[in-house]
């Protein structure tokens, strides 16, 4: 049996503020297969978007492990992480972060560019010609609606075609139109590009698509489901 893209074991998160210490994640462990969309429901303060930053590396859990590929990154300096985020994984936020001096072609090149690659630009024209954008490559965020925003923010983390993709709440901030079209982008471009992918939503609509719906509460996993049939 292959070893999962992503594992977790025991990870727990404990904030301390003065005396008090807090405790946001508690012994979580989980999986996810190569090709595989896992969704991590639950309501506000249940410690999803916790969870998925200690998952891609972005936060540093107080106990337990994560792995990737097999490598643990837990133990890994920042500047060991940097080129394994920029190389294996992608990341949408509700938040876009745009950079917003570069125009809409500069920010879905900018992580190739990072690895050198010499075909960033021409990878960057086609991701944003698959997304209607090809008119935009040269607006600059403020120029973008929140929907063309939020497709630029897609491409830019499918340009390095990661085998891992993190999404948080990556419809959060759209109307409900632009919401179903950006998630119709997502699944059908990781499907193109056999990505993982590890999506945090409240939106019950999104979950029912999913491969697996793990249902956090009190930083704990309560519940697995399987997609409904």
């Amino acid at each position: 049996m292959r070893t999962p893209l992503l594992q977790a074991a025991d990870v727990s998160k404990v904030y301390t503020l003065g005396e008090r210490q807090i405790t946001v994640l508690s012994d979580v462990s989980l999986s996810a297969a190569e090709g595989e969309f896992l969704v991590i429901a639950g309501s506000s303060g249940s410690g999803k978007s916790t969870l998925l930053s200690l998952l891609s590396g972005l936060d540093t859990p107080t106990s337990g492990r994560i792995a990737i590929d097999g490598r643990e990154i837990n133990g890994l300096s920042e500047e060991a992480l940097a080129p394994l985020r920029n190389e294996l994984m992608g990341f949408v936020f509700q938040a876009f972060h745009l950079v917003p001096s570069l125009t809409a072609l500069e920010n879905v090149m900018f992580p190739a560019e990072l690895r050198r690659d010499p075909l960033a630009r021409e990878k960057a024209e086609e991701l944003l010609r698959g997304v209607g954008l090809a008119d935009r490559v040269g607006h600059f965020p403020h120029q973008l609606s929140g929907g063309e925003k939020q497709r630029v923010a897609l491409c830019r983390a499918l340009v390095n075609r990661p085998r891992l993709l993190f999404a948080d709440e990556p419809t959060g901030n759209l109307d409900s139109a632009n919401g179903r079209a950006i998630m119709e982008l997502l699944l059908e471009l990781r499907r193109e590009h056999g990505a993982t992918l590890v999506m945090v939503t409240h939106n019950e609509e999104i979950a029912r698509r999913a491969d697996r719906i793990l249902h956090l509460q009190d930083g704990k996993i309560v519940h697995e489901s399987p997609r409904a049939a």
